[in-house]
């Protein structure tokens, strides 16, 4: 029996219409004549969802009990037992009650695959199993219904379900996703404006991706080898050289000229270590190319030309870009270059861009080092048996009464060749060569004891001992190398990745990668110098090791500039030729790690002005707004206790005097926190950050507004929060009591609180005129009010302040509308640590 297929309506966040997208092609398809049933569709009791359902023939679903409730999951057995051509399962990663067939939806859906049902079933992106960390990152609620990502990459078909996150919210606000009493809490909480257009992000790239999967599995299967241009992606050749950085910026300018453009930058290298770029320049391109959003890759081929031409149409490349040759007029008699070569072998599928660059025509500078040190020992062991063992075996040969003829003698002294050359390399060898062929010459060739030779065919064997012995010593010295030569490359590549990785993602302090360089070069002592110029002293930025630090790069064993004014110098010994490559890799390194560390500190130095600012004008937007209302109520009631014309009675008096202490005791606490929150600027003090309840803070803080005109509901379960209470409290007073101005007569002014994730969250709703999108980043600068606002109700610092005060204790004030009219100010403050909640508060149905 033929499995069945498998479709998926894949949405981006619940409510954007998978169901309904579903039961659409159910409707299609029975109008067609196909046999299709519904399996299991769960409408949530949204009209529009349910009314799809008439017409549609529904299996029973199954109920089963659990702690003493019922509940009704898909009859997998009935639906095996009807065996419709289609069947509908709403819910993919949805999770079964203990109790029944499998643990999960998507098992069930496994069995009607397997027994030739195509199956036609729904699922959000946030569901998909490797996206859950980066779905609580965003949302702050971890999904506990997920789905393997390989049952939803083998469906047959995926069709995305979108829709803007403003239209969204919308459908939400007029109660087409869920019922009245949840839509606030969706709003506020999983249904934001960020997290909706995160999702929708995450859905079309995954999307994105797989249909990228499909195009490059059908080109697999037919063998399509030809380059389809259905995205532009552009691969650079990269030499190692300093006209790559030249190179990458061009094609990241073509790029840009294609939507979705994709820019790879390739190092071929060859697998014998003969050809090797600089590892500073590589290092820096590689950073380059990521910066830019392209990818940066190293394979090996012997042709390079090659090589890159079938690493571009393995990517479904569009676009080469390489650079011109830097070889010089006379070194093209030795063939065309690479680029030249690219752009004949390419094609017509293949646009290639030849850049050019100020290294042209330059050279390519000095040859890599073939050789490696062998060591003292090994060099006088190889002279001693290319020179002094053909003498030894010389005067064996001839105090032994054996003939064994010239030509076995030509392999004994072939065979102290070879020794020579592993022992010494190939300068000995070559002696050893030289020696022998005298030797042979002079005591085994007649004429015996006399260069000339009477047999011409010994002067051939002699000749050909010559260039066998130099040949063997040639390639054994050459393998000897290349072995030495691979494992010092096979170091450095793992030094310079380390330190690429480990830089780019920011791990490495200045002192860890100090001491990385001590470790690796065996130094006694690794000090970074810096200088402000050609005349300044040194100065030591970093250093490490046991000895004193040194002062100037010149008393170092090894000094390796960076730039004029930097230097890293080491003590301990002196550093071969060939270690300075990755010696200058740390260099750089480290000249990158210092400019982070003090960009970091100017950028908190920079956030530390700006908070300052932002202090400031708090205390202006404070003193000139706050401090007026207590003051008028405490003159008015001076006034009317000093006036001769009125006799008041005790209880009018003592009235008064109350009201005067009450003004008095806001202007005490409201001085204090203004006074805390000048030190601010200065640094001399912080705020008073302590563990509280937010019932204990927000009642405090409706003393101002008139009773019965905000609603209070702060849940008791909430966390403790980590604030400073004082200044928490004036920033809700502020916003309540602008809330309470803008709310029409009637409507109190709904002020909630609810926990999300690491934060708690106080929600100021009313039901006022509302601000446009446009305007509800100025309401939060001082002296501005919105709209025609009659003199006398305030000069606009309410908000300014409030949001000043909850940016002093570590929290946001933000802006949104609220469902069915009106504006609600959003107040996060942190949770305080070791008080989070056990899960966050979602409505139900977001999960489903």
């Amino acid at each position: 029996m033929a499995r069945g297929k498998l479709r998926i309506y894949l949405g981006a966040a619940p409510g954007v219409g998978k169901t309904y997208a579903m039961l659409s092609e159910a409707h299609r398809r029975v109008e067609r004549g196909t046999d299709c049933v519904v399996a299991f569709v769960e409408h949530h009791d949204r009209p529009r969802t349910e009314v799809m359902l008439h017409g549609l023939e529904q299996i029973p679903r199954k109920e089963l009990e659990y702690r003493g409730t019922r509940f009704t999951e898909m009859d997998v057995d009935a639906v095996l037992e009807r065996a419709p051509a289609v069947a509908l399962v709403d819910e993919l990663p949805h999770t079964n009650i203990p109790g029944s067939r499998n643990a999960k939806r998507w098992q069930d859906i496994e069995e009607l695959l397997a027994a030739g049902i195509h199956v036609i079933s729904t699922c959000n992106i946030q569901h998909l199993e490797s996206l859950g960390d980066i779905v609580e990152s965003i949302t702050g609620i971890r999904q506990k219904e997920t789905v393997p990502d390989e049952m939803v990459r083998r469906a047959d078909q995926i069709e995305l379900v979108d829709m803007s996150p403003h239209a969204l919210r919308r459908r939400m606000a007029h109660g087409n996703i869920y019922k009245s009493h949840k839509i606030n809490a969706a709003l506020s909480n999983y249904f934001r404006l960020g997290n909706l257009t995160a999702l929708r992000e995450l859905a079309l790239l995954w999307v994105a991706d797989r249909v990228d999967e499909y195009l490059q599995e059908y080109r697999s299967e037919h063998r399509v080898s030809k380059i389809w241009g259905s995205r532009e992606r552009i691969v650079v050749g990269l030499t190692g050289g300093p006209e790559g950085r030249t190179l990458i910026r061009r094609a990241a300018r073509l790029a840009e000229k294609g939507a979705g453009g994709e820019v790879l930058a390739v190092y071929i290298a060859r697998s014998d270590g003969l050809a090797s770029g600089s590892p500073k320049e590589l290092a820096d391109q590689r950073t380059l190319i990521e910066d830019l959003g392209g990818t940066f890759h190293h394979v090996l081929g012997e042709d390079i030309p090659s090589a890159l031409l079938e690493f571009a149409r393995g990517v479904n490349a569009t676009q080469i870009v390489v650079g011109t040759s830097r070889r010089r007029a006379w070194q093209y008699i030795f063939g065309p270059g690479v680029g030249a070569t690219v752009a004949v072998d390419s094609g017509p599928d293949l646009d290639v861009h030849i850049v050019t660059h100020e290294e042209a025509a330059k050279g390519r500078g000095l040859p890599v080092a073939r050789g490696a040190r062998l060591g003292r020992s090994r060099t006088i062991w190889g002279w001693l048996a290319g020179v002094l063992a053909p003498a030894l075996l010389t005067l064996l040969l001839t105090h032994v009464d054996v003939r064994l003829g010239l030509a076995n003698d030509m392999l004994l002294f072939l065979t102290l060749t070879v020794a020579a050359a592993l022992l010494g390399g190939f300068l000995p060898a070559l002696a050893s060569a030289l020696v022998g062929s005298f030797l042979l010459n002079w005591f085994f060739t007649p004429p015996v004891d006399r260069l000339s030779i009477a047999d011409p065919k010994n002067i051939l064997a002699l000749a050909i001992f010559v260039l066998v012995a130099a040949s063997v010593a040639s390639v054994v010295d050459l393998a000897a190398r290349r072995t030495h030569q691979a494992a010092r490359l096979r170091a450095e590549s793992e030094i310079l990745s380390f330190l690429a990785g480990s830089v780019l993602r920011g791990e490495t302090t200045l002192d860890a990668l100090l001491e990385r360089v001590c470790e690796t070069f065996a130094m006694d002592t690794v000090v970074l110098l810096e200088r402000e110029g050609d005349t300044a002293p040194w100065t030591c930025t970093g250093s490490v090791g046991d000895v004193s630090p040194i002062e100037r790069p010149e008393d170092a064993d090894v000094d390796m500039p960076v730039g004029d004014d930097m230097a890293l110098a080491l003590t301990g010994r002196v550093l071969p030729a060939e270690d300075r490559r990755v010696l200058a890799a740390f260099a750089a390194q480290a000249a990158v790690v210092l400019d982070r560390q003090r960009l970091q500190t100017q950028a908190d130095h920079a956030r530390k002005l700006a908070e300052g600012d932002r202090i400031r004008t708090a205390l202006l937007a404070a003193v000139s707004h706050d401090l007026r209302t207590p003051l008028a109520g405490i003159k008015a009631s001076v006034t009317s206790l000093r006036s001769d014309d009125i006799e008041w009675s005790d209880e009018d008096q003592a009235e008064l005097l109350a009201g005067i202490e009450e003004g008095a005791d806001r202007l005490d606490q409201l001085i204090g926190n203004l006074l805390d929150m000048s030190r601010l600027q200065t640094g001399t003090v912080t705020p008073l950050i302590r563990e509280v309840d937010l019932d204990e803070v927000v009642p405090m803080a409706l003393g101002g507004v008139p009773e019965g005109s905000v609603t209070l509901d702060i849940p008791e379960d909430l966390p403790i929060v980590a604030v400073d209470p004082g200044l928490l409290e004036r920033s809700v007073a502020n916003i309540v009591e602008n809330a309470v101005k803008y709310s029409p007569a009637g409507e109190p002014v709904l002020v909630s609180a609810s926990a999300l994730g690491n934060r708690v969250e106080v929600r100021v709703a009313d039901r006022g005129p509302g601000v446009p999108d446009d305007a509800k980043d100025r309401i939060f600068a001082p002296f501005q009010r919105y709209g025609d606002t009659p003199r006398g109700a305030g000069v606009g610092l309410g908000l300014a302040v409030a949001r000043g005060f909850a940016e002093a204790i570590g929290g946001t004030l933000d802006a949104e509308d609220t469902p069915g009219g009106g504006m609600t100010m959003v107040l996060t403050v942190p949770a305080a640590a070791g008080h989070l909640p056990a899960r966050a508060d979602l409505p139900a149905a977001a999960t489903s």
